[in-house]
């Protein structure tokens, strides 16, 4: 998660305004470049890792990048960790470069499932193991997965927002701003907060204006169609469903447009920095801590396992199952377990180490802070 904010909205009118610190996706600038390689200095056998970009959640850098690479050094492996940057041929090109190089096994997380399958096969043809990571190529061939429950992260992010609107009045309104159709996380997401949002639908509880994906998780865009949303129903929103902190503050910086924020829960995940800050204000009702950690620690022990050639183990690590239907299979996964992070329960992210209680305590959280114990 980058230290600096992301690019502004573009709003209706033609103003551009910068994203609030809600929505920058900063980190404690763990993270380094992400043009250049990271390879490991060990002996051990090569792991290559390609992650998907940074403009959506700056996670990849802040986070995943020198997670995994503490990880597989770890477990005696020599990471080259690199970033797509949202380029699906520089992704591509990244891949062929980390096979030419001999990597024995190869971890992914891809801008789309189309690469992510692409890439997967070439690896394979060279008798490399493919781990797709955090995010499942459908219609792929990766023989192994890692992430978390991310229909249950859906269910978290439905949850919350019904927690949110519990006592609203019948029928009070909801925009959903969904994350890219082409990434299957999304999918899952949106499962997930059917399984709750949809019997308030159809009870009438709830009304749903209107769901909307959007295209590589962008977050300008995201601002520029929940305002479109917005204003072709009146400017009358009473929840948000966003299914990310990046789209939530796209979202939070148009509701403080119209002077709705805080007013208005907005259901958020990844828990970065800017995120938590937006929970503290009151701006965000409720974020998603993924502990990333263990997501990369995982990942680096089945790695190991494959260096080895040890199937055996990898399977064992790999206990759990999740169904590509596209590929109408089952692909052998670890998957992991989140949690709904409300306002008190902010300071449990600080306690995990996720973040620094000087990410998020800053000059209008600082309050909140106290209150909490956080420090």
């Amino acid at each position: 998660m980058r230290s600096k904010t992301l690019a502004s909205i573009a709003v209706t009118a033609g103003l551009a305004l910068a994203v609030s610190a809600c929505g920058a996706n900063t980190s404690s600038g763990t993270g380094g470049s992400t043009t250049e390689s990271n390879a490991g200095s060990g002996t051990g056998a090569k792991v290559g890792v390609i992650l998907p970009e940074t403009a959506s959640s700056a996670r990849w850098e802040g986070f995943d990048k020198p997670l995994l690479e503490a990880a597989l050094k770890a477990e005696g492996l020599s990471p080259d960790i690199q970033n797509a940057q949202g380029d699906v041929q520089k992704f591509s090109t990244l891949a062929d470069g980390m096979i030419n190089a001999g990597v024995k096994v190869l971890i992914i997380a891809t801008p789309n499932s189309e690469v992510g399958a692409s890439v997967a096969k070439k690896a394979q043809a060279q008798g490399i193991q493919v781990i797709d990571y955090d995010r499942l190529n459908t219609g792929g061939s990766s023989a192994y997965y890692v992430s978390f429950d991310n229909v249950k992260v859906g269910e978290l992010q439905g949850q919350g927002l019904a927690d949110a609107m519990k006592d609203k009045p019948q029928g009070s309104q909801v925009i959903e701003i969904e994350g890219a159709p082409t990434d299957n996380n999304a999918t899952l997401f949106t499962q997930g907060q059917k399984k709750v949002l949809q019997p308030l639908y159809d009870s009438g509880k709830l009304k749903l204006v209107q769901s909307q994906p959007i295209d590589n998780w962008d977050n300008q865009k995201g601002g520029q169609v929940f305002e479109q949303i917005l204003t072709s129903n009146g400017g009358k929103v009473d929840g948000v469903v966003a299914a990310n902190d990046g789209l939530a503050g796209a979202v939070i910086t148009i509701l403080k447009k119209v002077g709705l924020n805080g007013k208005v829960p907005v259901t958020g995940q990844d828990a970065t920095p800017d995120g938590l800050q937006a929970v503290l204000r009151g701006d965000q009702y409720m974020t998603v801590f993924k502990p990333i950690k263990d997501e990369a620690e995982a990942a680096a022990k089945l790695a190991g396992a494959l260096a080895k050639g040890d199937t055996a183990a990898a399977d064992a690590l790999a206990s759990g199952s999740t169904d590509d239907s596209k590929g109408n299979r089952k692909v052998k996964s670890v998957l992991l377990s989140a949690q709904l992070i409300t306002k008190d329960k902010v300071k449990s992210v600080v306690d995990a180490g996720f973040v620094k209680a000087s990410d998020i305590c800053v000059a209008d959280t600082q309050a909140a802070c106290t209150e909490l114990g956080i420090k």
